[in-house]
């Protein structure tokens, strides 16, 4: 008698979205440390010529792949069809760990409906991997603002199953109260969580299960009206198949690198930093590094959000062979030459105005 054959159970894919620097990596990276989720691959996209967001994740294997620069919504949807299909083959010739479940992790200016239709439309990954659920992240200081502001924020919040509210710890954070509203009026289908109290679970829920065109299309439209509601819509909005996406959306946020290889003065860092954010801190979406700081043998990740600045942290060693500090910006209609020029600026000055061993110790640094 011959067994019966049955094709094994697709995989679950969870999309991890949320605007610029409203923690995704910080939140995948505590999660990913949970039992039930050992076994899992990571495809991340970063909006920027140079990713640091996998070397920031502190987890280097083959199950995490980096997408190549660009917005998964624009520019890389062919790209994730085809890192799934690799990574299942991979799977399947034991050339990789095994894994059970994917988490994509998008680059804050995504829209996340195109890269759902990716997944569900496509006719070989439909076969082999299915949405369980999307996640996104709402940053408390911050959030309120840019479900104002920005149309990728309102696409984000309103393909989400489950938001993620982050940094309502902090003092900068409006009442969650008042931003919890907000989420709820834009969709009230989501749950909401603090971060604090998020755990694996967020990402085991199977929320997909049955959703079909109609869905996607009610969403879209829902943020669609939230959009016109709060007067902020942006113009040069098409339809994509009944999935519209604005390709103007961030035609003005621009990423770019600086690469420092002479070890910097934390001081004249931070001053220079300072200085930055308070005059530009409105345009300035995201600022993150990995820094080779004079004194310090380990070297040291810094994020901002606009004028939020986090703590220091030290990494448990350099990603690379190379050690040198690099700086990945993502800006509104900054000249990026204005600001690399300036970091220079101060850079040389540093040694004249506070002497070569007068630098702060990193005293905050983890």
């Amino acid at each position: 008698m011959t067994a019966e054959f049955r094709p094994a159970p697709p995989t679950p894919v969870n999309l991890l979205t949320g605007f610029l620097g409203s923690g995704k990596t910080t939140l995948l990276q505590r999660l990913l440390g949970d039992p039930a989720l050992a076994n899992t691959a990571v495809l991340i996209n970063e909006f920027g010529e140079v990713g640091l967001d996998h070397h920031l994740l502190d987890r280097i294997d083959d199950n995490v792949v980096l997408l190549k620069s660009g917005c998964l919504c624009c520019t890389v949807r062919g790209e994730v069809a085809e890192a799934l299909q690799k990574l299942h083959s991979q799977r399947a010739r034991n050339e990789i760990p095994w894994f059970d479940r994917v988490v994509i992790e998008t680059t804050g200016l995504a829209d996340p409906f195109p890269a759902l239709s990716t997944i569900q439309s496509h006719p070989v990954l439909r076969s082999h991997f299915s949405i369980a659920n999307v996640v996104v992240t709402v940053d408390a200081v911050n959030g309120a603002t840019q479900l104002e502001q920005r149309l990728e924020a309102i696409r984000q919040v309103g393909a989400a199953d489950v938001v993620v509210i982050t940094k309502s710890d902090m003092e900068e954070a409006v009442k969650t109260e008042v931003l919890s509203a907000k989420l709820h009026r834009l969709n009230p289908a989501a749950r909401q969580v603090i971060a604090q109290k998020a755990g694996a679970g967020e990402f085991l829920t199977d929320a997909f299960s049955g959703r079909g065109e109609d869905w996607r299309r009610d969403a879209f439209r829902a943020t669609e009206e939230f959009g016109s509601a709060e007067r902020h819509h942006q113009h040069g909005t098409h339809e994509d198949g009944g999935r519209g996406h604005d390709h103007h959306a961030h035609a003005s946020v621009r990423s770019f690198s600086m690469v420092i290889e002479e070890r910097i003065d934390w001081t004249a860092f931070g001053m220079w930093l300072s200085m930055l954010l308070n005059r530009h801190g409105d345009r300035v979406f995201r600022v993150k590094g990995i820094l080779d700081i004079e004194g310090e043998e380990r070297p040291v990740a810094i994020h901002g959000v606009q004028r939020l600045v986090h703590p220091p942290v030290h990494m448990s060693g350099w990603p690379d062979a190379r050690r040198h500090s690099r700086i990945v910006f993502i800006v509104d209609g900054l000249d990026p030459a204005r600001i690399e020029e300036s970091f220079h600026v101060f850079n040389r000055l540093s040694d004249e105005v506070l002497g070569p061993h007068q630098t702060t110790t990193l005293r905050r640094a983890g």
